[in-house]
């Protein structure tokens, strides 16, 4: 794309800080709305990242109830507040959390580096009205299997905030390259290894791979912390994270096959003349001398 063409199209577009002033929205809530696909953007062939179309701008602008629809989209609640908002006690709620019945969106580490988990209003309204989920509301206790899983100790909430946040990487993937680096996000280097043995492509791809949403200073607890929540660890989830990982890595090697260095050759160098013998050019000196 010509500098000509590329400076036009930015006239037309807007950085992400800018596109949530023009839409009156927070950063974090721009950055939600465009991970849960109610923001369409496009590639920033200019300097990487995204971009929002001045069209896409006026769409949500013109879309009724703006800003408070979209507001109210991308709300997001703790525990505490995700328990009123279901008529629950705060306990039932956090057991539900656990067995994946209700699935976090983000999450942090406070300053205490515990995870705190937070979950999109809407999800929690919409579960609570459906008549279908009341035995699990109203009920004095859980089924009798979901109590085992939680004697059993399962907590789902980090693998349902991966699959969430899988999807949002994957449909921001433009390229085949991009696609393989989503799905290995989540799978710890190890795992990489042996899917990848090719050490080019499994350096074109870690190009490819995006770290965790949330950071940690490098090396500290809580970027450890982080890190083995965006890892995943059970082995279902690992079985067909490699397996969805294997099949993306064909495609992009079909299609573009991962670079790598071309063999130089040394510059050929003329060979140098023979050394004339001592003896022969005296002789012929003294020929020429008499």
């Amino acid at each position: 794309m010509s500098a000509t063409t590329i400076t036009e199209r930015h006239q037309q577009s807007y950085a992400p800080s800018r596109a949530a002033r023009e839409l009156g929205l927070k950063r974090s809530e721009f950055d939600l709305a465009v991970h849960l696909g109610h923001i369409r953007t496009l590639p920033d062939e200019g300097g990487g990242g995204r971009r929002v179309s001045r069209a896409e701008i006026d769409r949500l602008l013109a879309t009724e109830g703006h800003p408070d629809s979209l507001h109210q989209r991308v709300k997001v609640v703790g525990t505490t507040e995700g328990a009123d908002l279901m008529r629950i006690p705060a306990t039932r709620f956090t057991r539900l959390a656990r067995l994946g019945v209700v699935s976090p969106v983000r999450f942090y580490l406070n300053r205490y580096r515990a995870v705190v988990w937070l979950y999109l209003a809407d999800d929690l309204e919409r579960f609570a009205s459906a008549e279908e989920n009341s035995p699990l509301l109203t009920g004095r206790r859980m089924p009798e299997g979901l109590r085992a899983m939680l004697d059993a100790g399962v907590d789902l909430r980090a693998r349902n905030w991966r699959g969430r946040h899988r999807g949002f990487l994957l449909r921001l993937a433009e390229d085949p390259w991009e696609s393989v680096g989503a799905l290995a996000a989540f799978l710890d280097p190890a795992q990489i290894s042996e899917i990848v043995p090719d050490p080019y492509e499994r350096s074109h791809l870690i190009r490819f791979r995006p770290g965790p949403p949330v950071h940690g200073a490098l090396g500290s607890p809580a970027a450890h912390l982080v890190e083995k929540i965006m890892t995943a660890d059970d082995p279902d989830e690992i079985g067909w994270l490699r397996a969805d990982l294997t099949r993306a890595l064909e495609d992009a090697r079909r299609l573009r096959p991962a670079p790598r260095p071309t063999a130089r050759q040394a510059p050929s160098v003329p060979p140098e003349p023979p050394a004339q013998e001592p003896a022969r050019g005296l002789l012929r000196w003294l020929r020429r001398s008499s």
